[in-house]
């Protein structure tokens, strides 16, 4: 596999994506289980016309997220911000570094998330919080390229949280991913389009801090031509209790996905029940998700 990256990471990108496109063909045909949460997922959240329409770019952009990895890790980050096409919002970003708070990006799995951060990184420091996966090898790849000089990771855990705080209090910026399903404790049963997922509150928890929260996400250009990376405001202010900001966040982050539905992730099992976490309301019970 570590050869396999460090090929992928020699292609050029237009290749990478056309390889990408077959290969999340393969997957979606090989994986009854994947394609049956891909289905769900989109029929529910966009209805039946519009998730036939969005099929298979959204099964082709899954295997262009996985193949392209290796192309922005394995270079350096002067090399992997070069496939940076495009910047929309970038003045957003300019007035919440000049108003000298911490900013809160907020990146769902949308197009390349992986390229937003590296492209901030070359701005002012940053810390993304990540999930250690199960495998040595790739958390060695991992490491290598998330890890820059104004890159820094901090773990899905206590110690995580507390050097997310101390970026923010410091007036640097931070990054998670919202969408998906967080381990007991750390979430709640919100709505997201239309069902209830068990949805981190931690970005809600953030933003309470006074920190600015944006959105952004890394839109793939047709023909492997790069990224366009997009910023947003909040389209309404986070306020009230933690509940209310979380749920105002996952309408937000439906709000992109609904830009932009072929570039989503929606194989993942985002309705999934987390091992040790209670059932959903019974208001949901006929979709209750299935036990992780």
């Amino acid at each position: 596999m570590r050869f396999l990256f460090r090929l992928l990471s020699l292609l050029p990108l237009p290749v990478i994506h056309l390889l990408g496109g077959l290969a999340g063909v393969v997957a979606y045909l090989a994986s009854p289980t994947y394609r049956r949460h891909l289905h769900e997922n989109m029929a529910g959240a966009l209805g039946a016309v519009d998730a036939a329409r969005f099929r298979w770019a959204a099964v082709a952009a899954a295997g262009r997220m996985s193949l392209e990895l290796p192309r922005i890790w394995l270079r350096t980050l002067e090399e992997a911000v070069t496939m940076v096409a495009e910047v929309r919002g970038q003045e957003l970003v300019d007035a919440a570094r000049a108003a000298g708070k911490g900013i809160v990006f907020v990146t769902p799995h949308l197009g390349c998330f992986e390229i937003t951060a590296q492209y901030l990184a070359t701005q002012a420091p940053i810390t993304v919080l990540y999930r250690p996966p199960r495998q040595a090898w790739l958390q060695e790849m991992i490491e290598r390229g998330r890890q820059r000089a104004s890159l820094h990771l901090a773990p899905a855990d206590l110690s995580g949280v507390r050097g997310l705080l101390k970026a923010l209090k410091k007036g640097e910026a931070i990054g998670l991913l919202p969408d998906q399903a967080p381990k007991v404790g750390e979430g709640r049963w919100l709505p997201f389009f239309g069902r209830q997922a068990y949805t981190m509150t931690l970005a809600a928890r953030l933003s309470e801090t006074g920190a600015t929260v944006l959105f952004t996400w890394g839109e793939r250009l047709p023909g492997g031509a790069g990224y366009r990376i997009h910023f947003s405001a909040p389209t309404v202010p986070l306020e009230g209790d933690l509940e209310a900001r979380a749920v105002a966040i996952n309408r937000e982050v439906e709000a992109l996905i609904r830009a932009c539905p072929g570039q989503y992730l929606w194989g993942y099992n985002r309705y999934k029940r987390p091992k040790g976490v209670e059932a959903p309301p019974a208001a949901d019970a006929g979709k209750a998700p299935g036990t992780a």
